[in-house]
């Protein structure tokens, strides 16, 4: 089988880990690592704070806390992405508002923003789907105009840019995982960045249970979101080869781009001409000229060993999300077939030319 995604973990992280480890760097609460990693990460995002926590849903959990945002205020997120994004506004108290997505690159869509705002409306999470950039310059105009925060959602975009400039550094904070199957990984864990150093202090403050002095009396109700020091010493060691691994994941894209351009009926990934694309996943979308249907297609790939997945169920499909009070039953057609016909399948930066030609070879021959 070959898989969606493998982790490129090597001698220099094993390394990493275990010096770690051998300084005492077991928790949240010692060592350099944490610190090193958050200062060396928030640099490469263009950011001048980091704050390292336990994962990519707990970044974005933090961000929306930290922010101020909970119960009677609602969050607009796009509608295709993975739950976590919309659970940062769910478990802070607040409603998700679901932005259908656009046809070309499956971003929410910007059009219909303005439409969504009401007088409850406090923050936007914009998802970076699977590593196209949202057009962050003009939804910072329209979120300037309404006086809404922008909490960019990062986990599938580490390192691609709009007009240059890094996802992740254009919104109040930018929330980054570092997940297994991320472009690079500590295995299990996120951070949250920004330029604000206010918040920079309450993401900090939050994260570690909201300790102040005297220690055990708290002002506020905190989260045990803390990074040990030795996945930040794996994290470390990624960050070194990144650029590496972003070069390996458009070498496979462009590769799929080669073999898989001109048949009909798939829909490949693009790369606008402000955009650079770091392609986390190749997804495509399966449409009625193809011959089969998406499901099909999975299925005829999984006999030849090619392991597949689905694109996201959206937001305003979500049953839990459905039945919270005051959620909004909005359309979102694009999103919804999206979440029918849309798959990615492997997806490593490492994968061999071998390997690509024999996913490009199954399809052909499944669309005949």
């Amino acid at each position: 089988m070959i898989p969606v995604f493998e982790p490129d973990i090597g001698e220099a992280e094993i390394s990493a880990v275990v010096e770690a480890l051998r300084r005492g760097e077991i928790s949240g609460m010692f060592g350099r690592c944490i610190p090193d990693f958050e200062r060396a990460f928030a640099n490469y995002c263009g950011c001048r704070y980091g704050v390292a926590v336990s994962s990519g849903t707990a970044a974005l959990h933090l961000a929306v806390a930290a922010a101020g945002i909970g119960p009677g205020d609602e969050v607009l997120v796009s509608a295709s992405t993975n739950i976590a994004t919309a659970l940062a506004a769910y478990h802070n108290g607040a409603v998700p508002v679901p932005v259908d997505s656009e046809e070309v690159t499956w971003n929410l869509n910007l059009d219909l923003v303005e439409a969504l705002i009401s007088p409850k409306t406090k923050a936007i999470i914009p998802v970076h789907l699977f590593g196209h950039p949202v057009d962050m310059d003009r939804l910072l105009e329209i979120a300037h105009r309404h006086n809404l925060m922008v909490i960019e959602d990062c986990a599938e975009s580490h390192g691609a840019t709009v007009r240059g400039r890094m996802t992740g550094s254009f919104g109040q904070m930018g929330c980054f995982s570092f997940y297994a199957n991320k472009i690079i990984t500590t295995g299990e864990g996120g951070m949250v960045v920004t330029n604000d150093a206010d918040l920079a202090e309450k993401l900090r403050l939050l994260r570690n249970l909201a300790f102040t002095k005297p220690r055990f009396r708290h002002e506020e109700p905190g989260y045990n979101f803390r990074m040990t020091g030795y996945q930040a010493a794996m994290g470390l060691a990624q960050l070194r080869k990144i650029h590496q691994v972003i070069a390996g994941k458009r070498r496979m894209a462009h590769s799929y781009h080669r073999h898989l351009n001109g048949i009909l009926g798939l829909q490949l990934p693009t790369e606008l001409d402000w955009a650079f694309n770091v392609y986390w996943m190749y997804a495509v979308v399966v449409k009625p000229k193809f011959g089969i249907t998406r499901d099909q297609l999975a299925k005829r790939l999984a006999a030849d060993g090619i392991e597949t997945r689905t694109f996201f169920c959206p937001m305003n499909q979500q049953p839990f999300l459905r039945a919270r009070p005051g959620f909004r039953d909005v359309p979102c057609p694009v999103a919804d077939r999206l979440w029918e016909t849309g798959l990615y399948w492997p997806s490593t930066h490492t994968l061999s030319d071998e390997n690509i030609l024999q996913v490009v070879n199954s399809v052909r021959r499944a669309g005949r």
